[in-house]
């Protein structure tokens, strides 16, 4: 189980080629930035759809059926998530550097990655080394390999990242998955997964504005459709590569 959640994990680094490339114009690297902007929002939605089965227990949200205590962790969690990254980031716009920006998304997938891992564990626990089992791996070693690209994007604009400067960033995105599946694995709790779940949620929340801010200021008003479009796309295949 430990080996296989590596695979997950640490699949994020085979994006690393594709983010060194150096032949990318400012236009194109908007585009693209748009595209992981458009991966992080699946993402949120990916993460949202593993909390509501416990949100909705009962066939209703945050009322009946549902249980208040789990409705109070995920709340709690979600702004601690946000406000986390909010504090890490500090008041100052105008500081925000690309490497900075490329942290805090590191460590918003990063949590993102802590809930598969957990998941992942919980599910061998269950049933086992399975069919079952490896689908969902392949499912999520497909999906990080689209995380790579949302954790360089503050690079493709003007700053160029070294792979030395890259592979930390990566390491903090995709370990996690790694550590939620030795915890998932002894230990499964669905506050425990709930809680994670929120902050994965928050966190990556607030990453998404401040890239979506770099990029309307970065291109001029006739490349805003671009960025939708970018957005768009980035949905859309984060989408497909979960549906495989």
């Amino acid at each position: 189980m430990l080996l296989f959640s590596g695979v997950m994990g640490f699949s994020i680094f085979l994006s690393l080629p594709l983010v060194l490339w150096r032949g990318t114009d400012a236009r194109k690297a908007g585009l693209l930035t748009a595209v992981a902007v458009g991966i992080l929002v699946f993402l949120v939605a990916d993460v949202f759809a593993d909390a509501a089965p416990t949100l909705y227990s009962g066939g209703s949200y945050y009322g009946y059926g549902s249980s208040p205590y789990y409705d109070a962790a995920f709340l709690a969690s979600l702004a601690a998530g946000f406000l986390a990254i909010y504090l890490f980031d500090g008041r100052s716009r105008a500081a925000l550097s690309p490497a900075k920006l490329s942290l805090m998304i590191a460590l918003g997938i990063g949590f993102q990655n802590l809930t598969e891992g957990l998941v992942f564990g919980s599910l061998g626990v269950a049933i086992g080394l399975t069919g079952a089992t490896l689908v969902v791996l392949v499912g999520f070693t497909l999906q990080n390999l689209t995380e790579g690209f949302p954790i360089a994007s503050p690079f493709l604009h003007g700053v160029k990242a070294e792979a030395k400067v890259l592979f930390p960033l990566f390491f903090i995105g995709g370990v996690p998955t790694l550590m939620g599946a030795a915890v998932g694995f002894y230990y499964n709790s669905a506050v425990f997964e709930l809680v994670f779940e929120g902050v994965a949620i928050g966190s990556i929340l607030y990453v998404i504005l401040p890239m979506l801010s770099h990029l309307f200021k970065s291109l001029g008003d006739g490349d805003r459709r671009l960025v939708y479009a970018g957005v768009f796309v980035g949905f859309l295949l984060g989408s497909l590569v979960n549906l495989v």
